[in-house]
């Protein structure tokens, strides 16, 4: 799923490649507005529907650094257009060409979200599918059905749906009337996970609206993970194109640990290639998070200094003003360090701190951040902090403690508070601490990195009374919210005497007028 421009498409949703040497598809999410380079080969070859790997569900893909475009067999575009792997010229049309969403009169996309009655589809996955289509990245003929076991109707879904879109790149007059349109192309459909029988019913809700026309689907399974396998093969058997393509994007947590992980690829595996499987990662889609790589490897000023010789300490924090708030039951399965420390925070991580990747290829980058997670020590238990949060007054109100929520046991020990020290042991950041923050019902909402640089040898100015710890430079990258990037140095202040003080250099997105940039 992605989240585009017409003029230049990019994607909402980060997708994170699996372990397989080369059939990895890795498609990520962007909010901006700058084209993304597309390597040569994308366009090097056809790729054929009918290869015998794909027989069962038809799938074919490429990918580049942090797209994955899903390329039609139909259409192959022209290399002119293709100057040193980034494309001058790539139209909203050609890009639905390339990601298999072709406008012919012959074919449909149909999207199933599969737990359209949750927190994520209402908040995330049907406002990125407004914006795909909103900015003209959904094909001529397309449908979305929700599916999940509550009873609603259309009527109902669509009520529910409206209240979370936005036109959030570049509001036009015409805003409302695509939010209509929109929501007249979504239906509901209620049915149990585990069930064959109601998979076949929404297969002949689906077949309705595709009147006949070649047949692509996709599945979202916004749903935990230990329904995935129940989903995957009733909608294998009883749900799957019969003439098309059909894939799967997978949310996380992907299992609970390395073995759970794999059991559950195994299994993806009994009904699906691995070329229709597609694990997400949203926070690799976030505009900050994206841009991580562009700042480093393309700014000079940073570069030289990103090493253990200029940086004391990278602090990555994400913290959240609210509890689990009736979510405790699938968060307390998880706890906050599989929620949020494995997954969000060591992606972001992983980017910071990787080397130069030999090109923006997937897995060229995907090599590069493996390096970054093998070099590292294991964590010890004496640097690692958790904890829960308890019942506290603010402002007059009492918010209820982590065990007060009614869906958690009430003698649960999981935490909603993780803090842990990580080195990576290699050249570049040898003893430069990594210190990774998570938690629920803080004092503020924010995820950020800030990078605190080692002090300046001999200081001039240590006499005039300067704080040598809060002196130090530090570039603070702020993924959200009110996405920003700023340095922090020392100036003097105006006057005749000599008094310093720290001042930021801001580089705020959303001053940027009508190319602002949004949280996911």
């Amino acid at each position: 799923m992605a989240l585009s421009s017409p003029k230049c498409p990019s994607s909402q949703f980060a997708l994170r490649p699996s372990p397989a040497p080369r059939s990895q598809r890795v498609a990520a999410a962007s909010s901006s507005l700058s084209c993304p380079p597309i390597p040569r080969r994308l366009f090097s070859k056809r790729v054929s529907s009918q290869s015998r790997a794909n027989r069962r569900w038809n799938v074919a893909s490429v990918h580049d650094a942090a797209r994955t475009l899903p390329i039609s067999p139909a259409k192959e575009i022209d290399l002119k257009k293709v100057e040193n792997g980034v494309s001058s010229a790539i139209s909203a049309e050609e890009y639905r060409d390339l990601a298999g969403l072709s406008t012919r009169e012959n074919s449909t996309v149909s999207i199933t979200v599969v737990g359209a009655s949750g927190d994520l589809a209402k908040k995330k996955i049907f406002p990125a599918l407004f914006a795909l289509y909103y900015e003209d990245c959904l094909p001529e003929h397309f449908t979305i059905f929700g599916y999940a076991r509550s009873k609603m109707t259309d009527t109902e879904l669509r009520n529910m749906v409206s209240k979370t879109l936005t036109c959030r790149i570049d509001k036009r007059e015409n805003c409302s009337e695509k939010m209509e349109q929109f929501l007249g192309r979504c239906f509901y459909h209620s049915g149990q996970y585990d069930s064959e029988e109601n998979f076949a019913e929404l297969d002949k809700e689906i077949k309705k609206h595709e009147a006949g026309r070649l047949s692509n689907r996709l599945f979202y399974l916004s749903i935990p993970p230990n329904i995935f396998m129940d989903v995957v093969k009733c909608a294998s058997k009883s749900a799957s194109s019969a003439n098309g393509w059909t894939r799967v994007i997978v949310e996380k947590p992907f299992g609970q640990d390395s073995e759970s992980s794999a059991a559950l690829t195994r299994g993806l595996k009994q009904f699906l290639v691995e070329d229709q499987i597609f694990r997400i990662d949203h926070y690799l889609g976030k505009e900050l998070v994206e841009n991580l790589s562009v700042l480093r490897f393309s700014n000079l000023v940073f570069e030289p200094l990103w090493s253990r010789q200029y940086i004391r300490n990278v602090q990555l924090i994400f913290s959240e003003d609210f509890g689990t708030e009736g979510r405790g039951g699938y968060f307390d399965n998880y706890g906050i360090i599989r929620d949020i420390m494995q997954n969000h925070l060591l992606q972001m991580l992983a980017l910071f701190a990787m080397e130069t990747p030999i090109s923006l290829d997937a897995e060229d980058i995907r090599n590069e951040k493996v390096k970054v997670l093998r070099s590292m020590k294991p964590l010890q238990l004496e640097d690692v902090v958790i904890g829960q949060y308890k019942s506290h007054t603010k402002g007059g109100f009492t918010y209820p403690a982590y065990t007060d929520d009614k869906t958690v046991p009430r003698d649960s020990l999981t935490p909603t508070f993780a803090a842990a020290v990580l080195f990576i042991d290699n050249a570049r950041w040898d003893g430069v601490p990594f210190l990774m923050k998570a938690g629920k019902a803080l004092h503020t909402r924010r995820t950020e990195i800030r990078v605190q640089f080692r002090h300046v040898p001999g200081n001039l100015y240590r006499s005039f009374g300067t704080d040598l710890d809060r002196a130090t430079n530090e570039l603070v990258i702020r993924v959200q919210p009110d996405e920003a990037i700023y340095l922090k140095i020392n100036n003097k202040i105006p006057g005749l005497g000599m008094r310093l003080d720290r001042s930021n250099l801001n580089l705020l997105y959303a001053a940027r007028g009508t190319e602002a940039f949004h949280s996911l």
